[in-house]
């Protein structure tokens, strides 16, 4: 299965909700375009849902730093929500879990951008 993002808001705030796989090729560059779009629209909060994601590769990781990275310098916030154990793990490996805020309570996701 490909990656697909379907799209929400809750006020100001921009929750891509994201289902499949994060992995070189498409996934990263779906996910790449879809960010670009939103800080281009000027969103300044986003969270990444990552609840649905069943597989997440190098690329795929080095493309959520790339998206966190692209949000900051537009001085925006971006954080993830609902990480799988398997990317949690991924990120503490590579110690990559400092540059995310991440929550598991979407009521909380979108109370830290206040």
């Amino acid at each position: 299965m490909s990656m697909k993002i379907s799209t929400r808001n809750v006020g100001d705030v921009v929750i891509l909700d994201i289902k499949g796989k994060i992995t070189l090729g498409t996934g990263d560059i779906i996910l790449r375009d879809r960010i670009h779009q939103l800080v281009n629209d000027k969103a300044k909060k986003i969270i990444i849902n990552l609840k649905d994601v069943n597989y997440i590769d190098s690329s795929g990781i080095g493309e959520l730093v790339s998206c966190h990275t692209t949000v900051s310098k537009a001085k925006g916030k971006l954080v993830l929500l609902n990480m799988t154990s398997k990317i949690k793990d991924l990120l503490q490996i590579t110690q990559l879990i400092k540059v995310f805020d991440n929550y598991n309570d979407e009521d909380e996701a979108i109370k830290s951008f206040k």
